[in-house]
């Protein structure tokens, strides 16, 4: 069993490196959830719509690994930009139960304004990492998300999952 130090010895919890990940997650939530609102989209929308100009067709599940959230949040996700008219979806499946999901007109055009938006923010907190820190620091937050149990990268994109 480990010891346990007294509470007045214990370090500063917000000197952690957890609390600082989360501190930089929580803000830059807040200003992606800022910046979405004027275009109509929630977090998870607009990385469904980023999905789906990236890789048309893809299934539900797929969807829900590649937005972060699960499979039943991922359809309430799906039922909103398809009565917005930002995605489109098939009545039935051609081959076996995934209806694939893909981006309209009107969904790529909310999506061109909302990513300008969201790449203005991920630009503010790239230029605060000096250029020859920033491979690094995206290598060590890859491996900070494997030592936690995230196998790797979201395996969205990959032909063996389609």
């Amino acid at each position: 069993m480990e010891d346990v130090a007294p509470a007045g010895e214990l370090p500063d919890v917000t000197e952690r490196l957890g609390y600082r990940l989360k501190r930089a997650a929580a803000a830059l939530r807040s200003a992606m959830d800022k910046a979405l609102r004027e275009h109509g989209l929630t977090v998870p929308q607009y990385a469904t719509l980023e999905l789906l100009d990236q890789q048309p067709g893809l299934s539900n599940a797929q969807l829900a690994r590649g937005a972060f959230v699960t499979r039943q949040s991922m359809n309430v996700v799906l039922r909103g930009l398809v009565d917005s008219g930002l995605v489109s979806r098939p009545s039935t499946a051609e081959h076996g139960r995934a209806l694939p999901a893909l981006l309209t007109p009107e969904g790529r055009r909310r999506l061109a304004g909302a990513r300008a938006a969201v790449y203005a923010i991920d630009q503010r907190i790239t230029d605060v990492v000096p250029g020859h820190r920033l491979g690094d620091l995206l290598a060590d937050l890859d491996h900070m998300a494997e030592a936690v149990g995230e196998a790797g990268p979201v395996p969205v994109f990959g032909q063996d999952e389609r």
